[in-house]
This record gives structure tokens, sequence and C-alpha cells, in this order.
């Protein structure tokens, strides 16, 4: 099958799949920073820094990015021959990224909570939890990226039973 695209829109629409599937990988990098720093600094002014860094961090660069990145990889896979549903690596990185992305909305929560009692200076041990919750959730997010990241440069072979039967019909 051929690309629905023209090359120049093809080539516009990988860029910014891409960008901004880089640019979600950097800023959790980044956030995964910010929680190690929130975790474990022994300053509590540079504590309260680092969690109240994270709401607009998230709110501003990763769910837009983590978003963004998910509706033009939708576009590269209804636009290109390697479709949505006929590889397995685009159907596994499909559903990591729209799973990724749920998660990520969910654990918003505690975020805004930290960044509020961060910018309260009431940042206690009944904290603890949420910090750590934080860091593993960062990691999580890490592995799931780069996993997306691997599926794409590696591109595993194998078709779907969705694509096997269109070939068939064929």
């Amino acid at each position: 099958m051929t690309s629905l695209m023209k090359p120049g829109a093809r080539k516009l629409a990988l860029t910014a799949h891409v960008l901004t599937s880089v640019g979600w990988l950097g800023a959790v990098a980044s956030f995964l920073a910010l929680a190690v720093v929130g975790l474990t600094a022994r300053d509590d002014g540079l504590t309260r820094a680092a969690y109240l860094a994270m709401e607009p961090t998230t709110w501003f660069v990763i769910v837009p990015l983590s978003v963004a990145s998910l509706v033009t990889g939708v576009i590269q896979g209804l636009g290109t021959q390697w479709g949505l549903f006929r590889h397995y690596w685009v159907l596994i990185k499909l559903v990591l990224t729209a799973l990724a992305t749920i998660v990520l909305l969910v654990h918003t929560n505690p975020i805004g909570h930290l960044a509020s009692a961060a910018a309260t200076s009431s940042l206690g041990a009944d904290h603890d939890g949420m910090r750590v919750q934080l860091l593993v959730d960062a990691v999580a997010a890490m592995a799931v990226l780069v996993a997306a990241t691997a599926l794409s440069v590696y591109k595993p072979q194998g078709v779907t039973a969705f694509a096997s039967r269109l070939s068939r019909r064929s």
C-alpha cells in the first residue's frame, strides 16, 4: 500500500511527530530530575522549588507534547503505508502512547497537591508517599517512551491479523 499523503505532507507530519515525541521524552527527563531533587535535596528551598516547577512543566510542556505526539502519530498511521492496525509495532506504539497520555492525565493530581504544599511551605513526612510516587511515575514514563522510541527505530517484523485478512482479500 502506498502513502496516502503527498511526500511534502508526509515529511511535515513525520517531522512534527518526531519533534513532539522527542520533546515529550526530554520533558519527562526534566520532570524526573525535578522528582529526584524534590525527594533527595537537603535544602527546603530547593525541594520546594522542584515541586513548584513540576506543575507548570507538566501542564505547559508534558501534557501538550504527549497529546501532540499521540495526534501526530495517528496522522502518521492513517496517512502512510504503515497504517494504525497493520503492523504490530505501530499498534503497540499507539497503545503505549495512548495509555501513557491517559495515565499522565490521571496522575496530575499529586503534582498539583505537592506544588500547593510547596507554595505554602507545608511539605512534610505526610507527603513522602506522593513524592516517591512522582519519582516512580517519571521512571515508568521514561521506560514507556524509550520503548516506543525503540519500536520506531527497529520496526520489528510482523503484521496483525487485521492486515493478514486485508492482504488475503486483495
